[in-house]
């Protein structure tokens, strides 16, 4: 999210419909070489949206595959208005608006993606816990180590 950026939120629109929808690589592309101003803007709230799923990604301990991101929502909001006096003829003033916008960017993997990483977690998770279950009786059977039988409570 980028707030009170100074631009137009009618001119930011023109940019934002680009990107919509498009996977992150290719809208950084259509960004990159967009003859508008806009553009700037945009690109670096985008950049900022992918590193923020990297990173929250990684701080939950998952992985993701950023080329699997996509822009789910983006949008522009209008900011607040500067407003200014412009000198006019005989000791008037005439007043006018400079905008600002709110520019808001969000990304997220494709659900097939998130599916398949999820799956594939999932099953090395199942094969590791064969494994090391396999090893540890090795272990024991080479070392000749026996679990110790549980005693019954005595009664009283």
């Amino acid at each position: 999210m980028a707030k009170h950026v100074r631009m137009s939120p009618q001119k930011v629109r023109l940019v934002i419909d680009l990107i919509r929808g498009q996977r992150a690589e290719s809208a950084l592309q259509i960004l990159k070489y967009a003859q508008k101003r806009a553009s700037r803007d945009v690109e670096k709230v985008l950049r900022s949206a992918i590193a923020n799923a990297e990173r929250k990604a990684e701080d939950a301990g998952a992985t993701l595959d950023v080329d699997q991101l996509y822009v789910s929502q983006c949008f522009v909001n209008e900011g607040s208005r500067w407003k200014r006096l412009r000198p006019a003829p005989m000791g008037r003033a005439f007043r006018y608006q400079k905008r600002t916008s709110h520019i808001i960017v969000g990304v997220a993997e494709h659900h097939s993606a998130a599916q398949d990483r999820a799956a594939v977690a999932a099953a090395e998770a199942e094969s590791q816990k064969g494994v090391r279950g396999a090893v540890k009786k090795a272990r024991q059977a080479v070392m000749g180590k026996k679990k110790p039988a549980r005693t019954a409570k005595k009664s009283k």
